[in-house]
């Protein structure tokens, strides 16, 4: 370059460096990575690359052409060092930088899987919190590896510290993380050096801004980072276990852990003195764990025989960096969306004020959230999941409010968000309707609640000045608390509210109900349980290497022999053997006919037993050892999943005989209630498809039941269903059985069944390759479940309940099958007894019920009317019973027993008119028959009175 400077001049040869630099990033690096990462600067000056970057400088200067071939004739031993400073970090789009992290890893090897949901399959936790949730299963050994290595871009979602948003520069709510797995594959060396490549080469990441932080005990990562990496041991800070050493739970996988951190101040030196905690000179953008160890019990570390790679990189952080701006918040990925809220605003997000800046971040952020988890099928409510997107949706429209957006803005806010989804999940722009309806129909119905929490608040406010007895009045910390939570009341707008009218707020009684909600909302959901979850089914799980196999979709296997006990366990913990009859057991098989509960479908119940027998046998079967004992047999009352859905897992109860480990069994499921069962499942799929044409396309499930007895399904839809639609559905549903079309199940790949159409089931969770069932003409479902083999033998089909289950969610019920034709046999049962009861043909019941009802509303105004009459007598004899008051008004307080309401209302008039003008009266009446300890009063004061 000094040639290329004297000969060009420095501004070209500055130039050419950036040209140059740029290209080796994007370009040379990686492809010369693992075999010439160290080669001679004249292999990069032959390489073809350098000469495009050479030539398109020309047009700069004509005296770039000599000093290039100068310094291609370079002849020099100078190695390419791993360390070596990038000149400058190119500005990437949030888009650009998922992508070149996805890419870069797909070149190492690794497999680029989708996101998860933010609903988990993982009870541990609420939401979706890390990159690596989606493989927990993996990691705990539980279920097999589908690849070696993987790379993902996973969308989280964290609360635990909300109060935080908008006000840092680096919390939110939802974010993206961007991670790279290896499941036993590689290890150190590998994670470490494909970092350092990423960082410096591909994200172009200056090497001296690069900070490195390692375990105290971990000397192999240290050696790593200094010696084969060359980061200098000035700019790596050893770190203890609470910054340094990831465990996630009590027991279970844990190991040390590498951050990488920015530094936006270098200036300030590398002395010993510096921490990696100062915000305001380093960010953390990247952690590597290193999953090798286990920790028992009694707090014992054992190396891991499969050790493992979990990594994480936030995508906002990143952005933050390479787009050289102040926090998260103003990247292309946050910042059109706190764009939009200050437009509609009419201010200028660059010269507001600081305050107002902190809410646009939030509305920002919030919304960010409310569309993803909208998108992942969950809607507001006041539990659980339901209960974060309330509360966001509320932060947000409370922040629009005192920002003075008064007209709905969330829908219109939501559209910017969605629009920059596609990177991250390209369902979100596919829900877009139904994400902003939703949020639009919550905003509505908030307004209503901030009025009843502003009456509440003024009511807290009387009371607070009622009872200062002359001191300062003081509103209750847990009664801000109560409007913060519960009515989406900011503090500072309470506290302003209070000042207006002379009222302080206690401040440290707010915080210690803060704190106590938000011990609670951190005590188990923002962390992920890494334990050997299920006890001795964890353990059982580890030692088999083998997972149930399902031969239950084939109705000639619903009664299966050869089925080895492959584990027994009882109270949770691992036996051999069970001999006493009444024990309660799980069986685990090695196969199993027996449908395990999931998908919304009830697991099949039945028998196993010792030979071919069921049920009420008594016969005596040989043991699969060759020796002859009693036959064993247990009642199957339930089945579940277990070990990541590797093992099905048979609750049981021993009838009779000796149960142990290695036993072939036969296991029989119960037919009768299994073809109710599949019966309820395909309808539910018509049902399906039936509320789509009927609603719309954009119905969706959000949830199901399939039993015995019934179908349960739940959907989107912010109102009642008609009866004329209510109607229509049961006309497809039943067309389509009359119809007598096939059910078909085939399996392919999930991306292929996606673009064929495939509905995903509400909360399911797929494997790469999945289970169609179709019905053609009518449905394709990706379903798991047990299902009719053609729609006739579904029979007939009947909504029996129509209700609201939650805010923009209606739940149908219905029967099937025979179940249906027992519901119908119950109705015409009831018309028959209606029929005899009135004397008339069952056709006629409305008609003479109807009439009946006309009589008896007739009898009874007579009735009331009576007992007015009667009141109104009875009452006139009290009036000479009034008093006269100091002040002339004549003052009557009686009871009169046995009078209805509105007799008591007819008395006190007709007493009033006659006592005259003033006068005041209270009349009391204790109900009888069914009215019985009713006690009703009935005050009427004259005109001059009131």
């Amino acid at each position: 370059m000094k040639q290329l400077a004297d000969q060009a001049g420095p501004n070209t040869a500055k130039m050419v460096a950036r040209q140059l630099s740029t290209y080796l990033v994007r370009s040379i690096y990686p492809a010369m990575h693992s075999a010439q990462r160290a080669g001679p600067t004249q292999q990069l000056a032959a390489h073809p690359g350098f000469a495009r970057c050479i030539g398109r400088s020309r047009r700069y200067s004509q005296n770039v052409a000599p000093a290039a071939a100068a310094l291609a004739g370079v002849t020099t031993t100078e190695q390419v060092s791993p360390a070596t400073s990038v000149p400058a970090a190119p500005k990437l789009s949030g888009a650009e930088v998922r992508e070149r992290f996805l890419s870069f890893f797909e070149s190492k090897g690794h497999t680029r899987l989708p996101s998860s949901s933010l609903v988990p399959d993982d009870p541990t936790v609420l939401l979706t919190i890390a990159g690596m949730l989606q493989f927990k299963p993996v990691f705990l050994g539980q279920a097999p590896r589908k690849v070696p290595r993987a790379t993902t871009t996973q969308k989280c979602v964290r609360t635990n510290d909300i109060e935080n948003v908008g006000v840092t520069a680096r919390h939110h709510t939802f974010f993206e993380m961007l991670g790279n797995f290896s499941f036993g594959d590689y290890f150190k060396q590998e994670a470490i050096c494909w970092a350092w490549e990423l960082s410096t080469r591909v994200f172009g990441l200056p090497a001296e801004r690069v900070w490195v932080s390692v375990y105290e005990d971990d000397a192999e990562s240290l050696a790593i980072w200094r010696d084969v990496v060359g980061v200098p041991a000035k700019r790596i800070k050893t770190m203890g276990a609470e910054d340094n050493f990831w465990a996630s739970g009590p027991t279970g996988p844990c190991g040390p852990c590498s951050e990488l951190y920015y530094d936006f101040h270098p200036e300030h030196g590398t002395g010993p003195n510096v921490s990696l905690e100062d915000d305001s000179r380093f960010i953390e953008f990247y952690n590597l764990v290193f999953m090798e160890l286990n920790r028992d019990a009694a707090g014992n570390l054992t190396p891991l025989a499969a050790k493992n790679i979990d990594t994480g990189m936030g995508l906002e952080r990143m952005s933050q960096i390479l787009q050289a701006v102040p926090n998260n918040y103003e990247t292309d990925l946050i910042f059109p969306i706190v764009a939009k809220a200050a437009e509609l605003l009419g201010i200028d997000y660059a010269t507001a004020p600081p305050a107002q800046r902190t809410a646009l971040k939030v509305i920002g952020d919030h919304v960010r959230a409310v569309v993803y988890l909208i998108s992942d099928g969950v809607l507001p409510s006041n539990v659980g999941r339901g209960y974060v997107v309330r509360r966001l949706l509320r932060r947000v429209i409370m922040k629009g409010r005192l920002l003075g957006i008064n007209d709905p803005f969330t829908a219109q806010v939501a559209a910017v968000a969605i629009g920059l989804s596609d990177g991250c999940d390209s369902q979100v722009a596919a829900n877009a309707a139904r994400i902003t309806a939703e949020m639009a129909r919550e905003e509505a119905a908030f307004g209503a609640t901030l009025s009843k929490g502003q009456k509440l608040l003024d009511e807290m406010l009387a009371k607070a000045q009622n009872t200062a007895g002359g001191g300062t009045p003081v509103l209750a910390g847990a009664g801000a608390f109560l409007l913060y939570d519960s009515f989406g009341f900011p503090l500072e707008l309470t506290q302003e509210l209070a000042e207006a009218v002379g009222v302080t707020v206690d401040l440290e009684g707010f915080e210690a109900a803060m704190a106590a909600q938000r011990a609670r909302s951190s005590s188990s959901r923002e962390s992920i349980d890494m334990t050997t979850s299920g006890g001795g089914l964890g353990q059982l799980a580890q030692q088999l290497h083998l997972s149930t196999f399902f031969k239950g979709y084939d109705d000639g296997q619903l009664q299966l022999e050869g089925c080895q006990v492959v584990g027994l366990l009882v109270d949770g913990q691992p036996v051999d053997e069970v001999t006493k009859e009444g024990v309660k057991v799980d069986v685990v098989l090695d196969s199993t006919p027996f449908y395990a509960e999931s998908g919304g479908q009830v697991a099949d119940t039945g028998y196993l037993s010792s030979g071919s027998s069921t049920s009420g046998s008594s016969t005596t079967a040989a043991s699969s050892c060759g020796s002859s004992e009693p036959d064993v047999q247990l009642l199957v009352l339930d089945v579940h999943k277990g070990a990541g859905g590797k093992l099905f897992v048979h609750c049981a109860s021993l009838q009779r005989g000796r149960l142990r480990v290695g036993q072939q069994l036969t296991a029989s499921v119960d037919q009768s209630l299994r073809r109710r069962i599949r019966c309820h499942h395909t309808a539910t799929h018509l049902l399906q498809s039936a509320l789509k044409q009927v609603l719309g396309p954009d119905t969706c499930q959000q949830g199901s039941l399939v039993d015995a007895s019934r179908l349960r399904f739940d959907f989107n839809l912010n109102r009642p269903l008609t009866a004329d639609e209510i109607a229509a559905v049961e006309r497809l549903v039943n067309g389509w059985v009359a119809d007598a079309r096939p059910t078909i199940s085939s399996v392919m790949a999930l991306d292929e069944a996606r673009a064929a159409g495939a509905t995903a089931m509400f909360g399911e969770k797929y494997d790469d390759v999945v289970r169609v069932v179709s019905v053609p003409g009518v449905s394709m479902e990706l379903c798991g479940g047990t299902h009719v083999s053609n729609t006739a033998q579904i029979g007939a089909f009947k909504v029996v309940g129509e209700t609201g289950v939650a805010s923009g969610v209606r739940r149908i019920e219905a029967v099937a099958g025979q179940a249906a034709v027992e519901y119908m046999q119950s109705l015409d049962a009831i018309v028959k007894q209606l029929a005899g009861n009135l004397r008339v043909k069952g056709e006629n019941v409305p008609a003479r019920v109807a009439a009946l009802q006309e009589e008896l509303k007739s009898t009874s105004k007579q009735l009331a009317d009576a007992k007015a009459q009667v009141a109104v007598a009875k009452a006139a004899a009290l009036a000479s019973k009034a008093q006269q008051s100091p002040s002339g008004s004549k003052v009557l307080v009686e009871q009169l027993p046995g009078l209805d309401t509105k007799a008591l209302q007819e008395a006190a008039l007709s007493l009033l008119e006659q006592l005259g003008d003033p006068a005041a009266l209270v009349l009391a009446s204790k109900g009888e028959d069914e009215s019985a300890g009713k006690v009703t009063f009935v005050a009427a004061l004259s005109p001059q009175v009131r």
